[in-house]
C-alpha cells in the first residue's frame, strides 16, 4: 500500500497508538468503531500489544477494517522524549508514526505523551524542507459559521522568530482550507494589542512578512489580533509562538471547566434553581454539545513529513472519533504534501524576495 492509496483514493487508513491514552485501549477501539459507523471509507491500522486488542476489535466487529500490529511495549506519560528517543522502537508510538514513514497510513494518531510524540514525529518522519519549526495547531470553539478556529503554535517549541511565524500562518491556512474548507482563511497575528507600534520586533517584521504574502498565498491578512479575538468571528487562524499558544489553550480549558461547574452549583443551588434547571435543560445540552472540548479533540502537527494528531491524552470514545475524524479529512485532502507546498512558498519568499515567489507560486 502506498501513501497514494492511502492518501487520495477513496479509502484512507489511519494509523493509531491504541496504547498511549489515559482510558486504555478499551476507550480508543470504542472510538474507532464510532468512527467507523460514520465513515465506510475509513481503515486502521491499530498498534499495541496483539492479545489486548484482538479481543476488542472482535468485539467491536471492526475485523474487516482494522489491521493489529503488535507492539509490546508502552510510551508512559511521564516518560522522557529522550529515553523514548533511544530506546522507544518497540512502542505501539513508534509503530504508528512508522506505519505513516512507511507509506503504509496517511495519519498517524495518538493519545500518548505528547513530547514524545513530537520528539518521536521529528525523529521517524523528518521536518519539510524549509521547517525550523514544526508547530501544533488547535481547534478553538468560536463565533464563525464553522464553530470553530485555528490557532498555532499551542506548545511544539516555546520560540519563534520572524520566518517562523511567516511559516506557521501559511501552515494555518492550508490547515484551515484542507481541514475546515475554507477556501481564503482569514489570519490573525496574536499580539498585545492591535497597533502597529505594539510587540517585540520579531512581531512587526513578521507582521510586514505576513501581509506582503498573503495576496499570492490566498488569504486575508486582518492584522494583529488580541487575546479577545480568538474566539471571535473576525479570523479564522490564529498565529502565535508556542509559549503563547499553550498558556492561552490551557487558559481557556481552564476557564471552560470553571463555568461549567459554576453552573453545575448555581442550578443545584436550591429547588426553585433546580427547577430552571428542568426547564432550561434543552439549551443546557445544546451550550453543553457546543462547548464539549471532545468534539475539537486533536492537535495537529505541522510541519513535517507527514501529519500527526495528538488526541488529548483523557479523550473517551467521542474524543478519540473526534480525532480520527479529523486525521480522515486531512488524509483525504491530501494535507501532508499541500502543507509541504506552502512551506516551499515561505522559502522561496526568504531567500528571492516576494517578485520571484509571486512568479512561482503554487497554489495548495
Amino acid at each position: 500500500m502506498t501513501s497514494a492509496d492511502t492518501s487520495t483514493g477513496q479509502r484512507t487508513t489511519i494509523s493509531v497508538d491504541a496504547m498511549g491514552g489515559d482510558n486504555g485501549p478499551a476507550a480508543v477501539v470504542a472510538g474507532l468503531s464510532r468512527a467507523a459507523g460514520k465513515n465506510p471509507d475509513i481503515r486502521f491500522i491499530l498498534h499495541g500489544d496483539e492479545a489486548v486488542l484482538k479481543p476488542l476489535v472482535k468485539k467491536r466487529k471492526l475485523g474487516k477494517r482494522c489491521k493489529v500490529r503488535h507492539a509490546p511495549d508502552v510510551v508512559t506519560m511521564d516518560a522522557k522524549p529522550s529515553h523514548v528517543m533511544r530506546n522507544g522502537k518497540g512502542t505501539s508510538m513508534w509503530s504508528a508514526i512508522e506505519a505513516v514513514r512507511d507509506g503504509q497510513a496517511a495519519v498517524a494518531v495518538s493519545c500518548g505523551n505528547t513530547g514524545a510524540l513530537m520528539a518521536l514525529s521529528m525523529i521517524r518522519l523528518r521536518k519539510v524542507e524549509g521547517v525550523n519549526r514544526p508547530a501544533i495547531a488547535c481547534l478553538w470553539p468560536s463565533r464563525n459559521a464553522g464553530g470553530f478556529n485555528v490557532m498555532l503554535d499551542v506548545g511544539a517549541d516555546i520560540k519563534a522568530d520572524e520566518q517562523d511565524l511567516l511559516q506557521y500562518a501559511l501552515m494555518g491556512a492550508s490547515y484551515a482550507r484542507n481541514g475546515l474548507g475554507l477556501q481564503r482563511p482569514r489570519i490573525g497575528l496574536l499580539n498585545v494589542g492591535t497597533e502597529e507600534h505594539k510587540g517585540r520586533a520579531e512581531l512587526k517584521v513578521a507582521n510586514d512578512m505576513i501581509a506582503a504574502i498573503a495576496p499570492t498565498a490566498d488569504f486575508d491578512y486582518v492584522g494583529f489580533v488580541e487575546g479577545g479575538d480568538i474566539p471571535s468571528d473576525r479570523v479564522d487562524v490564529i498565529v502565535t509562538d508556542g509559549f503563547t499558544g499553550n498558556i492561552a489553550l490551557k487558559t481557556g480549558e481552564g476557564t471552560a471547566s470553571l463555568i461549567r461547574d459554576f453552573l453545575q452549583e448555581a442550578f443545584k443551588a436550591t429547588p426553585l434553581s433546580r427547577i430552571a434547571a428542568l426547564l432550561a435543560l434543552t439549551s443546557l445540552r445544546r451550550l453543553s454539545k457546543r462547548i464539549d472540548p471532545r468534539r475539537v479533540n486533536g492537535g495537529v502537527f505541522l510541519g513535517l513529513n507527514g501529519t500527526v494528531v495528538k488526541s488529548h491524552g483523557s479523550a473517551d470514545a467521542l474524543g478519540v472519533a473526534s480525532a480520527v475524524q479529523l486525521a480522515f479529512t486531512l488524509g483525504q485532502a491530501g494535507f501532508s504534501e499541500k502543507l509541504a507546498a506552502r512551506v516551499a512558498q515561505a522559502t522561496l519568499l526568504a531567500q528571492h524576495g516576494l517578485q520571484d515567489f509571486e512568479k512561482n507560486g503554487q497554489d495548495a
